[in-house]
């Protein structure tokens, strides 16, 4: 399997390639050639397995046994998930007859991005060690900078994945002040001299932008190696469709007994804002996996919601004449993102999307063969996002839109419903606890069951904890008299995190030139301590 650029180019990565370059020198992203089927027997064979035994099949028909042996993989995949405090590192909880929610909070950070970035950690150590071993005594062991951006769970997870490996050096941006106090305390107080949290007076985007145009810097990229932890590199993409499976099999043993699981339709229900949590689940039903459409739920930050309801993909919403006020917490900013209650969705232009929008121009693109095909979809997706940076918008075609409204549906919720969402399940039978992201999920969930088919189940990804974002779960169930924060809802690894030290570095604009000039001063201070 090899992997190339959705904006085309004659490059063709190995996936050991693919995940130490993370963004293509081109600005586009990494897919793989084809996406491969599943087994004939994965039904029955696959039914029992461990969250690792799937990880190890889905992975492997990626991964190359010579690039990565079986067992390689195995010892790679146990050493990442022993750090979750689940043993189905993945549970999936019943809600009600027809409502299960999938959490993905059970890893070092209580995040879903744990799930990618644990293993990702692993797997950049392990190339890194591998090639660092065939030097000659005395030659320059090979580095990795790792650069990303969060808006909020990403940088504690990569954090945890990467704190104190080898050769390995992390810098982490954040926008000032946009992360909950809980989120920038998990970044900040992780004091491993390889780790560095950069404090960005901006917006989420902004951070994204600067991390794209330091990969797009060849000359810088060459002199650090830079990595990429955000959900640009295939790797974490990859990692997530995992889940996908395993809640398809434990959501067959949760059926009411007699019901076959042949005779359900399932659909995932996926809070999203970088789009690559619900794009693992693409790859998962295009791989085989009989799911029926996938839903979005955004926040007010509904550039992908809108795109399905008109194929257009903009920045700002050109069918209104004026700006619309925000129903986020804070209002609406100068970049046009909305400060709302589920933070880590605040994003205006979702990275990931990039991939769909590939597949949907190679769906409906000319050409006979696969390589014409190919070809034509690449120049299709670069024309599209060429014009998405100058013009802050592109439409796609009426086929193209068709070709995604069959696989995805949308729903926009705001900060409002959200409250009355988690208020509802909390008060439900049995009582569930929801992050605002999860309840924009479970919100999404009622509105679109109300149009589902009798058969349909729906399972909704649980992508936080609901302890990280303890100002919205506190507004929503404040005056309910059973409802105890600490008791309820605080885990014992958050007690006293906010008053442990902390360390930031902080930047005053979004400025390239200062997070380069961040970057170079520890590379130069990093030399000399080497040297001492």
């Amino acid at each position: 399997m090899k992997y190339f650029s959705t904006r085309g180019g004659d490059q063709k990565l190995s996936f050991e390639e693919t995940v130490l370059t993370g963004l293509a020198p081109n600005g586009g992203l990494y897919i793989p050639e084809y996406i491969p089927s599943l087994p004939e027997n994965w039904r029955s064979e696959w039914s029992t397995y461990s969250f690792v035994d799937l990880s190890v099949a889905v992975l492997s028909l990626y991964i190359s046994s010579e690039e990565i042996s079986r067992d390689e993989l195995r010892a790679l995949v146990e050493k990442s998930y022993s750090t979750f405090r689940h043993p189905d590192v993945t549970p999936l909880k019943k809600l009600n007859d027809k409502t299960f929610v999938l959490e993905l909070f059970h890893g070092p950070t209580f995040a879903f991005k744990d799930v990618a970035l644990q293993l990702l950690g692993n797997l950049f150590e392990f190339f890194l060690l591998r090639r660092n071993a065939k030097k000659a005594p005395g030659e320059a062991q090979e580095k990795l900078t790792v650069v990303g951006a969060t808006s909020g769970d990403t940088g504690s997870a990569a954090i945890y994945g990467l704190r104190n490996k080898a050769n390995i050096s992390i810098f982490i941006l954040h926008p000032k002040g946009r992360v909950s106090p809980i989120q920038e305390a998990q970044m900040t107080t992780v004091t491993d001299s390889n780790v560095h949290n950069v404090a960005v007076k901006g917006t989420f985007d902004d951070c994204q932008d600067i991390v794209k145009a330091l990969f797009a810097d060849r000359e810088f990229n060459a002199t650090h190696r830079l990595g990429a932890v955000n959900s640009i590199n295939w790797a974490r993409i990859l990692a997530q469709t995992v889940y996908y499976f395993l809640s398809y099999f434990h959501l067959k043993l949760q059926l009411p007994a007699g019901t076959n699981i042949d005779d359900v339709e399932v659909q995932y229900v996926v809070p999203t804002g970088n789009f690559g949590d619900i794009l693992a689940g693409y790859y998962a039903k295009k791989m085989g996996l009989p799911v029926g459409k996938l839903a979005v739920a955004t926040n007010a930050n509904d550039i992908l919601a809108r795109f399905w309801k008109s194929g257009r993909y903009e920045k700002v919403d050109s069918t209104l004449g004026t700006p619309i006020a925000s129903d986020g917490k804070q209002g609406t900013d100068a970049s046009g993102v909305r400060e709302t209650l589920s933070p880590a969705m605040d994003i205006l232009v979702s990275s990931n999307f990039e991939r769909l929008l590939w597949y949907l121009a190679y769906e409906t693109s000319s050409g006979v063969t696969g390589d014409e095909r190919r070809a034509a979809a690449c120049h299709t997706l670069d024309s599209w996002m060429n014009k998405m940076k100058s013009d802050g918008r592109v439409k796609v075609p009426v086929a193209a839109l068709e070709a995604a409204r069959k696989d995805f549906i949308a729903e926009r919720i705001s900060d409002e419903l959200t409250l009355e969402t988690i208020r509802s399940y909390f008060s439900g039978e049995p009582s569930y606890v929801a992050d605002p992201h999860t309840a924009v999920g479970l919100a999404a969930a009622r509105i679109i069951a109300a149009h589902n088919a009798p058969n349909v189940h729906q399972v909704v990804l649980s992508t936080a904890h609901p302890a990280k974002f303890s100002e919205a779960v506190s507004t929503a169930l404040q005056g309910v008299p059973s409802f105890d924060f600490d008791r309820d809802v605080l885990p014992e690894e958050f007690r006293g995190l906010l008053q442990k030290e902390k360390r930031v570095i902080n930047v005053e604009r979004a400025d390239i030139q200062l997070v380069k000039d961040v970057i170079e001063k520890v590379a130069v201070s990093s030399q000399v301590g080497a040297s001492v």
